[in-house]
């Protein structure tokens, strides 16, 4: 593939803007040389120098009229992420606004990179099944960790926007470049980035109002997503290009004519057509190409706005305009501060003919948007960008809080992206909301206690149903109760009355915060009862905190709140427990393992062949923490850590350490069943044990009252099976309560 020919370092500079003083020129040559420098050697996937990267990142922002530090940092973008170039030396020899611009775009871009090199060739050396199927669990990991990443930049890029749009602007450079280079990666890569491109960074221009960056990202995005129709729409449009040519000449000067015998001097060209525009109107609109192409479109540039008025009456008086066709962004601009007048009308040939009016101004900010304000030095037009600055951190203020990068990223694309309604709250005030948003959206968006709150609403002074879709011009009131919150069908997609991502963070954060509390209540009881029910001694505060934080929870509290909203299972969290519990000098953890555990007997550490025997006052269970306590011609009787016996003993020095065995063996332990009497009770709990093939040694039943108390002594092998015994037989019809017994 032929790559595009370098820019030269001479045109590069004439291109700079003409309001650059010396000293600005001065400073965009020095941070060629120095990317000139340390780029040398290195190479893009095209071939090419790195350094054209560069040139082409720093040509783009120079064409947005971006000052000198800007385009000196579009220069030096990639230095400290690919060069032995740092930050202190950018900021000594550049200082620090250069080097925050280049930090900014560098923290940005960094995260791990797999190398699929590395990887392809452990693919190939091991060409076992097994290896195979390890190697694709790991592909398919990689992958996953790899789009994880790639949202973790998109959610940082978001919010750097309301740090410093600037860094942004320099991102979407850089991205358009990648763009143009982009035939020379496999294709899965290509694909992947196009999409990204078209999901993302086409609409993130568009909301900053960079036309010019936004339709070339598209086109370019087009061409790789879907290149079978890009192809096609590209060929039909090169068919017809000099007859199309033709007609916008005919057309642009019948409309100087008929504007010039008003008195209204105009400048009219005719607007280019992007590919990727017209495959969404026919995609959006149902119409086939030969129905979309002939729609003309030219646009005209007036000396101030009512002269745009007069325009558009003049034109709608000589020629039939097309109803529903006209949008008047210049009373009620766009959120991304856009304004012009837009109109339809049949032509002399009967086809239609779409219409933009606006002034030079406005259409320099329909091009250029936020980067506009660049444009001018101080005591030029800059008196907008305050007001984008702030539309921009207010866009940004509530997703702050969002911690889960995959939705934020998608409430961008819903609520950020998405083609707009504009509605008025009671006292007129203009509220702009995605298209399809529900009064319970527009609740949310004036204020969260208002959306909590929300039990109706009133459009243009009628009642209407919740799940009503607002329209442009419409008149919001919310109808709210004194106290309450949401209600769950809210989430309900199939109900459609919530459609932004915004409403729906707010709605799942107040059930969060109402249900923490009473989770973690239950949790903290159903863990404590396990604990209890298995006869465990108090469990360590700090073993259980590090567990919570290998499985991804930040406190105690979490641990509990997971566990009450059957996130966690208490059986897997104390078996964890028992497997990580440290050693102390005296007592010994018994390992958990897979394998049922169980012996002869027990090892006695550092002692062999001694004989053990169990504690009758205990009844130590595989599972437990066990210590050995060496008797007079008995050997070791091994009692748990708990055991009442031990813990009064004054000879420590008989006290040794011992661990379970590996051998298959069974334990007596020692269970309470409380139960309503029943007919039946007795053979239910003994089949059940028959199942879990638990033998009973002993069994001992009261009754007093209708209320029955059993005691029973099982064999199991371990905690893991006593827990899941417990749990089974408190599952019985009529059972109250089963636990294992302390002591004997």
């Amino acid at each position: 593939m032929k790559t595009a020919l370098p820019l030269s370092l001479e045109d590069f500079l004439a291109a700079l803007p003409g309001n650059y003083t010396n000293a600005d020129r001065v400073l965009v040559q020095r941070a060629y040389r120095l990317a000139e420098r340390v780029h040398n050697g290195q190479k893009r996937a095209s071939g090419d120098p790195y350094i054209n990267h560069c040139l082409a990142v720093a040509s783009a922002l120079a064409g947005l009229h971006m000052p000198a530090d800007v385009v000196a940092a579009g220069l030096l973008h990639d230095t400290v992420e690919d060069t032995s170039i740092t930050l202190d030396d950018l900021r000594r020899d550049f200082g620090d606004a250069i080097a925050k611009l280049v930090d900014g775009v560098t923290k940005l871009t960094q995260l791990p990179r797999v190398s699929r090199g590395e990887h392809q060739e452990e693919l190939q050396n091991n060409v076992s099944l097994a290896g195979i199927i390890e190697q694709a669990e790991d592909e398919q990991s990689r992958r996953t960790r790899k789009r994880t990443l790639a949202i973790e930049t998109l959610r940082k890029t978001f919010l750097a926007m309301g740090d410093d749009v600037r860094v942004v602007l320099i991102k979407l450079a850089d991205r358009l470049h990648n763009m143009h280079t982009l035939g020379f990666f496999p294709e899965q890569k290509r694909r992947r980035i196009a999409q990204e491109t078209l999901d993302i960074f086409a609409p993130l221009a568009n909301r900053l109002g960079i036309w010019q960056i936004k339709w070339e990202l598209e086109d370019l995005a087009f061409r790789y997503v879907n290149p079978e129709k890009y192809k096609e729409i590209a060929e039909q449009l090169a068919e017809r290009l000099e007859l199309r040519e033709q007609q916008i000449q005919q057309i642009v000067e019948q409309f100087k004519r008929v504007l010039a015998e008003h008195g209204i001097q105009a400048e009219i060209y005719g607007r280019p057509k992007h590919i990727y525009s017209i495959y969404k109107k026919m995609t959006e609109k149902g119409k086939s190409f030969e129905m979309v192409r002939d729609v003309r479109g030219v646009r005209l540039l007036v000396p101030d706005v009512p002269a745009c008025y007069a325009a558009l009456g003049v034109i709608h008086t000589r020629w039939r305009p097309i109803p529903n066709e006209f949008d008047d962004y210049i009373a009620v601009p766009k959120d991304n501060f856009y304004q012009s007048l837009h109109t339809a009308v049949i032509y002399d040939d009967g086809k239609p003919v779409e219409v933009q009016i606006r002034t030079p101004e406005m259409d320099e900010s329909a091009e250029m948007g936020i980067a506009a304000h660049w444009r001018y030095k101080e005591g030029g037009q800059r008196d907008k960008y305050d007001e984008r600055i702030s539309w921009l951190r207010k866009l940004m203020e509530w997703r702050q809080d969002i911690d889960d990068a995959q939705e934020f990223v998608d409430s961008m694309k819903t609520d950020v992206f998405q083609d707009r309604v504009y509605v008025f709250t009671p006292r007129g005030d203009i509220i702009d909301l995605p298209a399809g948003s529900t009064p319970i959206d527009f609740a949310y968006h004036v204020h969260t206690d208002i959306g909590n709150r929300c039990r109706g609403a009133k459009i243009n002074g009628k009642l209407i149903p919740l799940e009503h879709e607002l329209h442009t011009g419409d008149q919001v009131e919310i109808l709210t109760a004194k106290h309450g919150g949401p209600s769950r069908d809210w989430l309900n997609p199939s109900l459609g009355l919530v459609r932004t991502q915004r409403a729906r963070s707010k709605i799942r954060a107040w059930f969060k915060k109402q249900d923490r509390e009473q989770n973690l209540a239950q949790g903290k009881a159903l863990f404590e009862h396990e604990i209890q029910r298995l006869g465990l001694s108090e469990f360590d505060e700090k073993a259980l905190e590090e567990i919570g934080r290998s499985l991804d929870y930040r406190s105690l509290d979490d641990i509990y709140v997971a566990i009450g909203s059957s996130d966690l299972s208490v059986g897997r969290l104390i078996n964890k427990l028992l497997e990580t519990k440290e050693t102390d000098d005296i007592l010994v953890v018994v390992p958990s393992t897979s394998a049922p555990p169980s012996t002869g007997s027990v090892t006695v550490l550092g002692l062999k062949d001694i004989l053990t025997n169990s504690a009758r006052c205990c009844n130590p269970t595989p599972g437990d923490d066990i210590i050995g306590y060496i008797t007079r011609g008995r050997g070791a009787t091994i009692h748990r850590q708990d055991c009442p016996n031990i813990l009064r003993i004054r000879d420590r020095e008989r006290l040794v350490k011992v661990s379970w065995g590996e051998h298959v063996h069974t334990y007596p332990v020692p269970i309470s069943i409380s139960a309503y009497d029943r007919q039946g009770l007795m053979s239910d709990i003994t089949s059940l044990l028959n199942t879990e093939s638990v033998n009973i040694l002993d069994a001992n039943v009261r009754v007093s009252k209708n209320l029955a108390d059993l005691r029973l002594v099982i064999e199991v092998m371990d905690i893991a099976q006593l827990s899941r015994i417990l749990a089974r037989i408190e599952n019985l019809p009529n059972v109250l309560e089963a636990q294992r017994l302390r002591g004997g």
